[in-house]
């Protein structure tokens, strides 16, 4: 019994030491407040987006105890951009805090994000006080709100759209921000009853468009085309976000919907170009336009005015031709009232009409874009409907072509003027200009005349030159051209020599040095095959200095 109320006492006693350790635990962890740690963070309520701020953390230790193995973390809210690729989360080792000792640690920061967003900073200090085992952390959090963004992002869509009827609408953004913005994404979410035709540029996935870096006053446009379908009367939705991709994670910048009210479509406006609803034009070229109308509605259309638009410097406005139609210069429109013409005054349903006019393509005009990708466009009003017709234009080979007698890359040889039976060589340089798209596999042909002959002597040696000695023909394979070579940039060029052995039939003559040369290529853009054709060059239309006409004259 002794023995067992000797082991109940031990036990109590452990118990009592345990408690009373347990209890100074938390007494020495009581006995010092973390309050006495002043900490806070100040900066700006309300920013700009992108601009340069400073966050500022201040702490203080208003106690009596040195405050030890001090480590300061700051975490920049999600939105920031930071330079030098630092890290949100920045850690500070100060080390001992004395009493009454006041400091601060500034933050440079830039926010981004959407237009009233509120962002939050947050930091907290680590520390143990002098004495003690136990570490403490203060922490406190600091908010500030985006102001206006300076980022313009908006629909150009029509309010009323027909059923059944394509679509083309506009995304329209223009930066007036001070920092440039990168990585930007426009995503795009369209009504149930909308059909993704086509974009420009290319989208991923048809919602998707990855934008180039955008600087100050910068700005640009997706255009979308597309096929809307549903009830009559049904109000359907469109929206749209622009931000950018960080690390994984899309941070909106602005987001926008407009509505649309489905109509029931009441007029019917096709085109056809040289007979062809899908023609492909050419510089150069004579057009014939036919627009043709049709009331699909159950209503009798009358005094109907029907206007075009051409778009683009590529027409010659001076050769406009339209019947019953008066052209206007200062817009560029072809305007038909029903007062000069009868199927515009009266239109019953099911009723169509047609509108004609003529007019040719410059044959030489300005480079519209290094991409290439070049288009005519002309727009129909006649209310309330308007169509907007695109047409594909091919490219333009042009084929610059000199001969020499006195030439300093072979060295030709020979009488000049030339003489009957006596060989003289000449050297022939081409050169292929490309304008508008790009073009593949381009070639240069001619037919040798039977009386000249290849020398062998070509420049640049590895240039892609052959001949067949059965037909004659002489082909250069120049391969692939993009926009504006030779025009924009140095021209791909060759040179050969041919000796000329004039016979006794052509004394008196210029004899050709080539036969005709055609240059072909495959537009990459319009899938035509387009072809230029040049004129032989002869022995009088020498690129000489001072040479005179008579001097290529055979003796």
């Amino acid at each position: 019994m002794k023995k067992i109320r000797k082991r109940l006492t031990s036990v109590l006693f452990i118990l009592l030491i345990g408690a009373g350790a347990l209890s100074f635990w938390f007494w020495q962890k009581n006995t010092y407040s973390k309050d006495i740690l002043k900490l806070e963070i100040l900066g700006p309520e309300s920013v700009e987006f992108a601009k340069d701020f400073d966050y500022t953390v201040k702490y203080k230790n208003n106690g009596k105890v040195r405050l030890e193995e001090s480590k300061l973390v700051f975490e920049y809210p999600d939105n920031s951009i930071l330079e030098d690729g630092k890290n949100l989360r920045q850690e500070i080792t100060i080390g001992d805090i004395y009493p009454g000792e006041e400091k601060t640690i500034t933050f440079p920061a830039k926010l981004i994000g959407q237009e009233g967003e509120v962002l939050t900073a947050k930091a907290s200090l680590n520390y143990k006080p002098k004495n003690l085992n136990a570490h403490y952390e203060s922490s406190t959090s600091f908010t500030t709100q985006l102001k206006s963004l300076p980022l313009t992002f908006e629909f150009d869509l029509p309010s009323k759209v027909e059923s059944g009827k394509d679509v083309k609408f506009r995304l329209n953004y223009f930066s007036n921000v001070d920092y440039p913005l990168l990585d930007l994404r426009v995503e795009a979410e369209y009504p149930s009853g909308f059909e993704f035709v086509s974009s420009n540029p290319k989208s991923l996935e048809s919602v998707e468009w990855e934008l180039s870096p955008l600087n100050k006053a910068e700005g640009g446009r997706i255009e979308i085309t597309g096929r809307m379908q549903g009830n009559i009367g049904a109000q359907e939705l469109f929206k749209a976000k622009i931000g950018m991709w960080r690390d994984g994670e899309f941070i909106l910048f602005k987001e926008i919907a407009k509505g649309v009210e489905v109509i029931k479509p009441g007029l019917l406006i096709t085109q056809k170009i040289n007979g062809n609803a899908d023609y492909v034009a050419s510089p150069g070229e004579q057009l014939h336009y036919e627009i043709y109308f049709k009331n699909i509605s159950d209503d009798i259309l009358t005094n109907l005015s029907l206007v075009d638009t051409l778009s683009g410097g590529m027409f010659d406005l001076q050769t406009i031709n339209a019947p019953d139609g008066k052209f206007t210069l200062g817009d560029n429109s072809i305007m038909w009232e029903w007062r000069s013409f009868g199927d515009l005054q009266y239109l019953s349903p099911n009723e169509e009409g047609k509108v004609a006019f003529w007019v040719k393509l410059k044959s030489d005009f300005d480079i519209p874009s290094v991409d290439g990708n070049l288009t005519l466009q002309n727009a129909v009003y006649l209310a309330p409907a308007k169509e907007t017709f695109t047409t594909k234009v091919n490219s333009k080979l042009e084929l610059i072509q000199r001969a020499y007698f006195q030439d300093e890359i072979f060295g030709n040889s020979g009488p000049m003027p030339p003489q009957t039976g006596v060989p003289t060589t000449f050297t022939i340089n081409w050169q292929v200009k490309n304008y508008y798209n790009k073009i593949g596999n381009v070639k240069v042909k001619t037919i040798l005349p039977s009386y000249a002959q290849l020398t062998g002597k070509i420049f640049p040696e590895d240039s892609r030159l052959t001949f067949d000695s059965q037909s004659r023909e002489i082909v250069w394979d120049v391969g692939d051209l993009s926009v504006g070579q030779g025009v924009l940039n140095p021209a791909p060029n060759i040179s050969f020599q041919v000796s000329l052995i004039p016979g006794s039939s052509q004394f008196g003559t210029t004899p050709d040095l080539t036969g005709q040369v055609t240059v072909s290529g495959e537009d990459t853009w319009t899938n035509d095959l387009i072809q230029s054709v040049f004129s032989p060059i002869n022995t009088a239309s020498l690129s000489d200095d001072n040479f005179k006409a008579s001097t290529g004259t055979v003796r």
